[in-house]
């Protein structure tokens, strides 16, 4: 990342500040969602019954530090076997793309996230986080789906 895109994100935080939501349901649970950019489905299944079903669920904006933090989020809760993976893509940054890729291509000797299209994924995980993660958990990709309806029969499923 070159220092006008940080001094950008940097001025971004302060003007749109996007709060750090997550939210914590059945620690027994072996499933997390991912609501990508989609804040509104994140706060509906948070209020809803459908969070007794799933271990945590959270939203993902980076293709760099959150898949950082979520890889690591799953990889220090061995119970999470699923990740619903849900919501409106990350305009510009394809978060959720880039956690595909990630999870089924890896990294580089560089860090960088082989395969993603974003601007920016260069990842700080280890070969082993990453392959960990790959692993441990299985990916449902309904990317794109915002219905909470579809997202509870998803988590039915599993």
């Amino acid at each position: 990342m070159n220092s006008l895109e940080y001094v950008f994100g940097e001025v971004c935080k302060i003007l749109l500040p996007i709060p750090e939501e997550v939210y914590f349901g059945n620690q027994k649970s072996s499933i997390a969602i991912c609501t990508l950019s989609s804040i509104s489905l994140l706060k509906e299944i948070a209020e809803s019954n459908l969070l007794d079903n799933v271990a945590i669920v959270g939203r993902l904006f980076s293709e760099n530090k959150g898949i950082d933090a979520l890889v690591r989020f799953v990889n220090s809760n061995p119970n999470i076997k699923t990740l619903i993976l849900c919501g409106k893509e990350v305009w510009g940054h394809k978060a959720g793309e880039s956690l595909l890729a990630l999870y089924e291509n890896g990294i580089d000797s560089d860090g960088r996230i082989i395969g993603s299209h974003s601007p920016d994924p260069i990842s700080q995980l280890s070969n082993s986080e990453v392959q960990k993660f790959q692993n441990q958990i299985t990916i449902i990709n309904k990317t794109g789906e915002t219905d909470p309806l579809i997202i509870k029969q998803t988590v039915d499923l599993v």
